[in-house]
């Protein structure tokens, strides 16, 4: 890398490694589930520790889910889901062309 080297062209490098794609899609999943949550949440004026104990989780591990530190297993979204009194919908579609 050189001084003249700036963030686009490091990215653009980064995203032609294999895997890159996935990684940047798991990560921008992982965002997205957590900001929901945390929004449900928040909605709720429930604490983390309130939602955890909800769902039968510890607090460190719904500060991480909301941050988006780690893409949870089915069986912990329908747990988080069903402490928010909410409905888990998993969906496969085809890709409008």
């Amino acid at each position: 890398m050189t001084m003249a080297e700036d963030w686009a062209e490091i990215r653009g490098r980064r995203m032609g490694e294999p895997g890159a794609k996935e990684a940047y899609e798991a990560a921008r999943l992982a965002y997205e589930l957590g900001r929901t949550i945390r929004q449900m949440r928040e909605e709720r004026s429930w604490s983390q520790t309130a939602l955890a104990e909800a769902a039968g989780m510890t607090q460190s591990a719904v500060a991480r889910f909301e941050a988006g530190g780690t893409v949870p297993s089915l069986q912990v979204l329908e747990r988080l889901a069903s402490a928010l009194d909410a409905d888990l919908v998993v969906e496969v579609r085809p890709r409008v062309a």
